[in-house]
C-alpha cells in the first residue's frame, strides 16, 4: 500500500543516516516512539541528530508545564 511504501522508504533513509527519526516518523507517518520501534523491530540502530534532541526537550517541556 502507499503507507506501507512511506513506512519502508522512511526506514531505508534513516537506516542510511540521510534522514533524522524526526523527518523519517513524519515520510512514515507515524509518531516518533512508533517509528522507533519499527526500526527497533528491523534491527536498526537508533541515531540521533540535533533535531531530535531539540524535539525531545520540546516534548519535556510540553508535559512538563502545569
Amino acid at each position: 500500500t502507499p503507507a506501507e511504501l512511506k513506512q519502508e522508504l522512511a526506514l531505508a533513509l534513516y537506516g542510511q543516516r540521510r534522514l533524522s527519526g524526526g523527518k523519517a516518523r513524519e515520510l512514515a507517518g507515524m509518531s516518533l516512539l512508533e517509528f522507533r520501534r519499527l526500526a527497533a523491530a528491523r534491527h536498526i540502530p537508533p541515531h540521533f541528530e540535533e533535531s531530535d534532541l531539540e524535539e525531545d526537550l520540546a516534548t519535556i517541556d510540553a508535559l512538563t508545564q502545569p
